[in-house]
């Protein structure tokens, strides 16, 4: 068991709980009741596992957000860490470079596809995607094409909370009071196969889903679109696999009508999948750019990257005037922060966390596939280590309240009984760290078939149908 001892002068649980609640405003917080929520005091985590203040242990289920790769508690990180904080904690990147910033940058380019060679650091997913946009802004506006900057997004994607990378994303059921910039995009409809219409083919169904986005650029003119964004997997969305040969076909009609295709791998990149990225080596195709963060670290330090191929980058130049790409961050290619990433590659590549993944992910599959005997279960995908399990109710016209309280009934559920998930409406989604074993497997699974057997009692027992 991790460490959980109480510091000197540490205020009470209690207290720290009633802080958390009077100054913490945490993401994503519901604002009717934004002083009222209570969330888990994790206090120490070790490998799969998180404690909370009173001594509970807990599965990741999530894997932190989708980025606890390594897992917790590994020594030789924090080593790496402090040496770095002692060597140098700081240099602006706008007048300095540092050893670690260009190991990883050249690191970055000889894992990436292709000719994706060109890295420009970033805080996060969401400031990643800023950049990729801007850089196909700077693009565009430098070949004269000043028209050519709509960019277009499938509902149900996300691509990050700052403005730009929030306004293609597409959680159409969010509701929200921020101002987006509906200008610049324009979204595709729902990708997932669980709602194509009844007796449509998985062939069909993919013909269609490209025929939304052919028909999109016709719609608003090719000279009008600069890019279109998608993840590999949509993964916010609810572990969302498009179907076989989507994206290849789509990165080929973007490739007629010169619109960059940029792929959103800030959850699929750096393991998830059994590969350090999803595009190339898993669905076949070598985007002009691609967005990471996440897994880069394991969730260790903040640090995202924004990875523009020569192509990209031999159009965005000129000899015409000198101008400035003038994006960036305080704390691009931080140097801590590389170092952190350096170190979570290296402990990847000597562990072969990407080929246990690869051994390990059938054994995960199986048995999430087997969840599926539950008759609140409405569907089951996932990938990798990668899941989903969508509850029922899941018919037109059910009312969202009733579909959260599918999602509610789990959390709780498996909470109770040392596993967290990610409750996201009707759905649960889980990505455990890559650590783990087909033992853990097992008992992640053991759990959430009780759990589950549990809601369909109490389901069943007001009368909702299964």
């Amino acid at each position: 068991m991790a460490d959980t001892t109480t510091l000197p002068n540490e205020p009470s649980s209690d207290t720290l709980s009633a802080w958390d609640r009077t100054h913490q405003l945490h993401p994503w917080t519901a604002m009717d009741a934004w002083q009222e929520n209570d969330y888990h005091p994790i206090e120490s985590a070790e490998g799969i596992y998180l404690w909370d203040a009173e001594g509970k242990r807990y599965i990741d289920g999530p894997g932190g957000m989708w980025c606890v790769q390594i897992g917790y508690g590994r020594r030789e990180m924090a080593q790496a860490i402090a040496d770095q904080v002692l060597r140098l904690p700081y240099t602006s990147p706008w007048t300095t470079t540092t050893d670690p910033s260009t190991m990883l940058a050249k690191k970055i380019a000889d894992l990436a596809p292709g000719d994706l060679n060109n890295v420009f650091f970033t805080t996060g997913g969401s400031t990643a995607v800023d950049t990729a946009l801007r850089t196909m802004h700077f693009m565009n506006n430098a070949l004269g094409r000043r028209e050519k900057k709509i960019v277009i997004a499938r509902e149900k994607g996300y691509h990050g909370s700052t403005y730009l990378a929030a306004s293609v994303t597409g959680k159409e059921r969010d509701k929200s009071r921020f101002d987006l910039e509906k200008r610049l995009v324009r979204f595709l409809p729902d990708i997932n196969p669980y709602v194509r219409p009844e007796g449509m083919s998985l062939s069909d169904w993919a013909d269609a889903k490209v025929a939304d986005l052919e028909n999109m650029i016709i719609e608003v003119g090719a000279e009008n679109v600069g890019a279109f964004i998608a993840e590999p997997i949509l993964c916010s969305g609810g572990v969302i696999i498009p179907p076989e040969g989507y994206h290849k076909r789509t990165l080929e009609i973007c490739r007629r009508h010169d619109i960059l295709y940029i792929s959103d791998e800030v959850v699929t990149a750096f393991g998830r999948l059994g590969h350090w990225f999803a595009s190339e080596d898993v669905f076949g195709i070598t985007p002009d750019i691609i967005t990471c963060a996440k897994g880069l670290t394991s969730g260790y330090l903040p640090l995202g990257a924004c990875i523009i191929s020569d192509r990209v980058m031999e159009r965005m130049t000129g000899p015409e005037e000198k101008v400035l790409f003038s994006n960036g961050y305080t704390y691009s290619g931080h140097p801590v922060c590389c170092v952190a990433a350096l170190k979570n590659i290296e402990i990847m590549e000597n562990e072969g966390i990407l080929e246990h993944v690869r051994q390990i992910a059938p054994h995960f599959q199986k048995r999430l596939r087997a969840l599926d005997r539950f008759g609140i279960v409405g569907d089951i995908r996932g990938m990798g280590l990668l899941a989903c399990i969508e509850g029922r109710p899941d018919t037109p016209g059910t009312s969202l309240a009733a579909e959260r309280n599918v999602g509610a009934l789990l959390d709780a559920a498996c909470d109770k009984r040392g596993l967290l998930v990610r409750p996201l409406i009707n759905m649960a989604v889980f990505s455990p760290p890559l650590i783990i074993t087909k033992a853990q497997i097992d008992e992640m699974f053991d759990i959430l078939e009780e759990a589950l057997e549990e809601v369909q009692e109490q389901m069943a027992a007001t009368g909702t149908p299964d």
